[in-house]
C-alpha cells in the first residue's frame, strides 16, 4: 500500500515542517495553528493559477450568513458545479487554505467550484460543520444560475472535508435529495481506527497520533457521536443509495486504510469507485500543487472521474 519510500517532493515538504516546528499539530493549540495556518495561506497564494473569475458571497445558513467563494472556469458555460470543502481536522482551515486546490480542481476540471467556509470546532463542534456542508449543497442545487451552474452537482474534499463531502452525499441519498451526480474523496477521515497499519505506521508523518486524537476531541465534543454515520459514514448501515466516488489514498498517510475500507464499503453495496492509492504521497499533498507534482495527477484523476459522471 505503500511505495519503498516517500517521494522527495513530499520528504521536502516534511522536512521543512520539521525545520519550521509545524508539526505536532496538537502542540500549538486553536488559535497558534489558526494564525500559522494565515501566514502560510499568504505565501502559498501569492501567485495562483488563473481561473475565469472568483466570486466571494454569503449564502443562507443554519446558524447565520455563510460564506462561499465560487471558482469559474474560462468559457461561456454553464458548467456542471462541485460543492467543496476544505480539510483541516473540522478545527483549522478555510476559503484561503484551499484556494490554490480550488483553481486548479476548476482548471482540471472545467467545473464551477463552489468552496464552503463551514462552521469549525471547537467553538462549533459536531454536527455544525455537517449542517453547514448539507445547506450549502441544496444552495447549490437549487440555485445553479447564480454560479454559472448547468444543474450538474457533485460534492468534494480532503481530509476532514472529504468526510463532509461523503456525509453530504449520505445525507442526500437517505432525505431524497438533493440529487448528487459524484463525489470526490481526496483521503477522506472516515473509518480511522487505533490498530490500522497506516496509523501504526505512518502517524507522525504529518499527522500525528495524538493529532487525531485532539481533532476528535475537538470536534465530537462528546463519544457519544463517533458513531454517528452522519460524523462518519462508515457507520452507515446502506450505502448503496449515494452517489458513484471517486477515492484517492496517500500511501504514507494514517488516513489511507480508512478510506481504502470505505471505498471497499463503496463497492460492497454496489456504488461504481474509481479508487486511486498514491504510494509515495502524504497526507495533504493534494493541497500542495507547487510544491508536489503529483497533487496535479491527483487533481487529474478527480476530473476524469467528474467528468465520465457528468456524461453518464
Amino acid at each position: 500500500m505503500e511505495a519503498e519510500a516517500v517521494h522527495p517532493q513530499a520528504a521536502a515538504v516534511l522536512d521543512r515542517q520539521r525545520r519550521l516546528g509545524v508539526v505536532p499539530l496538537h502542540e500549538r493549540g486553536v488559535r497558534q495553528l489558526r494564525l500559522l495556518n494565515r501566514v502560510t495561506d499568504w505565501f502559498r497564494n501569492r501567485n495562483p493559477p488563473v481561473v475565469g473569475d472568483t466570486t466571494d458571497r454569503t449564502i443562507p445558513g443554519p446558524a447565520g450568513d455563510l460564506p462561499i467563494r465560487s471558482y469559474r472556469p474560462r468559457g461561456d458555460g454553464p458548467f456542471p458545479t462541485v460543492v467543496f470543502f476544505h480539510g483541516g481536522g473540522f478545527v483549522t482551515g478555510s476559503l484561503a487554505s484551499h484556494d490554490l486546490l480550488c483553481r486548479h480542481l476548476t482548471r482540471e476540471s472545467g467545473c464551477v467550484v463552489l468552496a464552503v467556509d463551514y462552521r469549525l470546532a471547537p467553538e462549533h463542534p459536531f454536527p455544525a460543520a455537517v449542517e453547514d456542508a448539507y445547506r450549502a449543497t441544496e444552495w447549490a442545487a437549487a440555485n445553479p444560475g447564480v454560479v454559472g451552474g448547468d444543474g450538474r452537482l457533485a460534492v468534494a474534499g480532503d481530509s476532514a472535508g472529504g468526510t463532509l463531502a461523503a456525509v453530504a452525499a449520505l445525507m442526500a441519498a437517505e432525505r431524497d435529495g438533493p440529487a448528487i451526480d459524484h463525489q470526490v474523496l481526496f483521503y477522506p477521515g472516515i473509518g480511522i481506527e487505533d490498530g490500522q497499519a497506516s496509523v501504526e505506521s505512518h502517524a507522525g508523518k504529518v499527522l500525528a497520533r495524538e493529532d487525531l486524537e485532539w481533532f476528535r476531541d475537538c470536534y465530537f465534543g462528546s463519544e457519544l457521536h463517533r458513531r454517528n454515520p452522519y460524523a462518519d459514514p462508515v457507520n452507515a448501515c446502506d450505502l448503496s443509495g449515494v452517489p458513484s466516488a471517486t477515492v484517492i489514498t496517500a500511501g504514507f498517510d494514517p488516513l489511507r486504510d480508512g478510506g481504502t475500507a470505505y471505498a471497499e464499503r463503496l463497492v460492497g453495496d454496489g456504488v461504481p469507485v474509481r479508487y486511486d492509492n498514491y504510494e509515495d504521497m502524504i497526507h495533504g499533498f493534494v493541497n500542495m500543487p507547487g510544491a508536489i507534482d503529483r497533487a496535479t495527477e491527483a487533481l487529474s484523476d478527480a476530473a476524469a472521474g467528474l467528468t465520465d459522471a457528468f456524461s453518464s
